[in-house]
């Protein structure tokens, strides 16, 4: 059965999955590079989003490496693919440049109309305007029976949360504190929502964690 998944989603101790005022020269947020110091060292980043070769083996690569197995289609907000407000610049294609890492059909939740992009090996960004359900729909039947990964950000995850569409969540706490910022919890009742922690594991650099949801809630 396929599964709508989170993976390798870092959140800082405080709870904050982002810092505040995301802009061209600050994608994640003020500090919120400071959340990924466990991924960018990793053989997975160096390789697949760098296009590099080296990069680290053991626990923390293959969290990440596991985000990867199976997955047709990704899901993301629109923050997530542009730091534009309002009518999209028709000039911007995402910030990975012509062949982003994802490999699948993206599918971009959005207030604004725009037709697909096509880029270099295999990724295309479609543009959803109806909702997170149409847009999980859209990827489901995109992906040719394989998962769906929900890429971020906050906002989106938690409404995905919200509607319990999420299947399994894989939280990577960072020993950073932000202070600010979007935060992950606010308001949010995962226990009342039927999702508990199965698994966790620490590295030097931070500690995954393993959330899935009840079938029986």
């Amino acid at each position: 059965m396929q599964k709508l998944r989170v993976a390798s989603f870092s959140i800082s101790i405080d709870g904050y999955g982002a810092g505040p005022n995301q802009s061209l020269e600050n994608p994640l947020g003020e500090r919120g590079h400071e959340l990924h110091q466990w991924f960018f060292p990793t053989k997975i980043f160096q390789q697949n989003v760098l296009g590099k070769s080296g990069g680290t083996t053991g626990v923390d690569n293959e969290f990440a490496e596991n985000g990867f197995k199976n997955i047709g289609a990704w899901i993301l907000g629109r923050n997530m693919f542009s730091p534009y407000r309002g009518i999209p610049n028709a000039d911007w294609k995402g910030w990975w440049g012509e062949n982003p890492p994802y490999h699948v059909p993206v599918f971009i939740l959005t207030n604004h109309k725009r037709g697909p992009i096509e880029m270099e090996g295999g990724t295309t960004f479609h543009f959803v305007t109806d909702g997170i359900n149409s847009a999980l729909e859209k990827a489901f039947d995109s992906a040719n029976g394989k998962d769906v990964r929900l890429g971020g950000g906050v906002n989106t995850i938690r409404q995905y949360l919200n509607a319990r569409l999420i299947d399994e969540l894989h939280l990577v706490l960072s020993p950073v504190i932000l202070g600010r910022g979007e935060n992950l919890f606010m308001n949010l009742d995962l226990a009342s929502l039927g999702y508990k922690c199965i698994k966790n594991v620490s590295s030097d650099k931070a500690m995954h964690l393993i959330i899935e949801k009840s079938t029986n809630t």
